[in-house]
């Protein structure tokens, strides 16, 4: 039986070493956190409101996420992660208080947002008449063609007619939240990827999945049941320091510490790094990439993510996306986190957010909660019971033009070593869905040696 190592037990890596396991391989995981789920994890808190389950960062997933979907079947979390019977998307604008909603209709593409985008009060007739040609357009790119790559997705959609009302109401509010970067900073062939797949491919593809439990329950708990049925040896708290070539140039032999800080090693046939990119960068053999530099090259975004806790219900729907506001998006979290005692508890995710990624908690405080009463009246007159900030300054991979020529493939040129990560050469950006297709990638260009 063929021996496999996975390094990094983040989505990608749990995929990878399910995947290889299906296929009969004798799998062992090593991640170096004492828990399993990577960046979408979560933790707990003894608050002020009581013990709160706290995700680090809303995630939602849509259902073209067709891997990820079958990553919560695998460990048995579908129905814990439901998806809209049809997209709805709340959108509050601040200054007028006005609630617009980006919805969609059974009808064929595009013409199941034409209704929705008809009545979306946050642009003119005229506005929303260029954002249908400019869809138009966008659905005849090719997301694979390397020449959109060099472009940016804010000079494209300038090209194309769309002014800074039609960029800020819809396609960065669209952008932002999935791309982790506005439309000046994105590689026009990511974008082309996020919207041809969610908007405009098949009617339901945007339709939006959000967990009703904490993400570490299906990306921790549950997969860790999952690795264990499936008869995957899963090392917590265990630290990758090197990779070499095993005895007599056969496999390879990792370097690792455990949770005693006593060194070790372990040898297998097949190994599969699953961990960011400059870590992996660390631990590549000579020869495995031709510029293993490139790597380096490929810049971290960062999301900022607030907690507030009420003493009241402020809000009614279980999300929404704001406008003319600083704040991004608004969930509730109020089941999920196990508040009780008629409070809410909302977490506002805000992506692009390297100007406020290192303020202070005090400062994001006075910035953001006045913008909540203005957003939500009834949080002027709630007491905050509680407000806390988690940040994550390498949430995603920067999705700039020319970020393409930097994302490797899942094989390396080193036999029998392979990548999995959201930020190799998945077509997607930085996403849950990105990971687990990464994951696939390695475990099926692992079967093939």
């Amino acid at each position: 039986m063929t021996s496999a190592l996975v390094i990094g037990g983040g989505l990608a890596g749990t995929t990878a070493a399910l995947a290889l396991a299906d296929r009969g391989h004798a799998v062992t995981l090593a991640e170096a956190r004492p828990r399993l789920g990577g960046l979408a994890f979560s933790f707990s808190r003894d608050s002020a409101a009581g013990p709160l389950t706290v995700d680090n960062g809303q995630h939602v997933y849509l259902r073209c996420c067709t891997a990820y979907q079958g990553f919560l079947r695998r460990v048995g979390g579908a129905a814990l992660a439901p998806v809209q019977r049809r997209m709805d998307v709340p959108v509050l604008h601040a200054g007028t208080r006005r609630v617009g909603r980006l919805r969609r209709t059974a009808a064929p593409v595009p013409l199941h947002l034409t209704a929705g985008l008809a009545r979306y009060p946050h642009l003119t007739l005229a506005e929303r008449a260029s954002v249908g040609r400019a869809a138009l357009a966008l659905r005849r790119l090719d997301p694979a063609d390397p020449a959109l790559d060099a472009e940016s997705f804010g000079h494209w959609l300038e090209r194309h007619g769309q002014n800074r009302a039609t960029i800020d109401a819809l396609w960065d509010l669209v952008g932002v939240a999935t791309l982790n970067a506005r439309a000046d900073e994105v590689s026009l062939a990511l974008a082309a990827k996020v919207f041809r797949t969610g908007l405009l491919t098949s009617p339901g593809a945007a339709d939006i999945g959000l967990p009703e439990v904490p993400l570490g329950h299906l990306h921790d708990t549950l997969a860790a049941a999952a690795l264990e049925r499936a008869g995957v040896r899963t090392l917590l708290a265990t630290k990758a320091r090197a990779l070499h070539p095993g005895p007599e140039g056969r496999g390879w032999r990792a370097d690792l510490t455990g949770r005693d800080d006593t060194p070790y090693h372990l040898d297998a046939d097949v190994v599969v790094l699953a961990v960011p990119q400059r870590e992996a960068h660390g631990l590549l053999p000579p020869g495995a990439l031709p510029d293993p530099g490139r790597l380096l090259d490929l810049a971290d975004a960062p999301i900022l993510n607030l907690h507030v806790v009420y003493d009241r219900r402020v809000l009614r729907a279980p999300f929404f996306a704001a406008l003319g506001s600083p704040v991004q998006w608004v969930f509730d979290r109020t089941a999920p986190s196990g508040l009780t005692g008629g409070g809410q508890y909302l977490a506002l995710s805000q992506s692009a957010a390297g100007a406020e990624i290192d303020l202070p908690a005090k400062v994001l405080r006075k910035r953001y909660l006045p913008e909540l009463e203005r957003l939500l009246p009834a949080a002027a007159h709630a007491r905050v019971r509680d407000f806390f900030v988690t940040r994550e300054r390498t949430a995603t991979f920067a999705p700039a033009p020319g970020t393409a020529r930097l994302r490797p493939a899942a094989a390396t040129g080193a036999r029998g070593l392979f990548l999995a990560g959201a930020w190799t050469a998945t077509g997607w950006p930085a996403t849950m869905e990105g990971a687990v297709r990464s994951g696939l990638a390695a475990a099926r260009a692992a079967a093939a040696v």
